[in-house]
């Protein structure tokens, strides 16, 4: 089962998804979507365990990180 973390101002939430259900996936990929255009930037880990910024939906990824724009002041 793959996760979409969010970061926010409460922690973070959790969406679990099953890449081999179609609507999960779907709405995992619409989400992906909605949040990277919101400026939102994804992160995936490499086999190696390094973080790495994605630009790509990629369903076979076991865990994405999503965190909002970094605002300084």
């Amino acid at each position: 089962m793959a996760t979409q973390i969010i970061m926010n101002l409460n922690g973070d939430t959790r969406h679990n998804f099953d890449a081999e259900d179609v609507k999960a996936l779907l709405e995992a990929e619409r989400r992906f979507k909605a949040l990277t255009g919101a400026g939102f930037t994804a992160a995936t880990r490499t086999a190696s365990g390094e973080p790495v910024v994605t630009r790509t939906f990629d369903p076979t990824v076991e865990e994405t990180l999503f965190f909002p724009r970094l605002v300084g002041g």
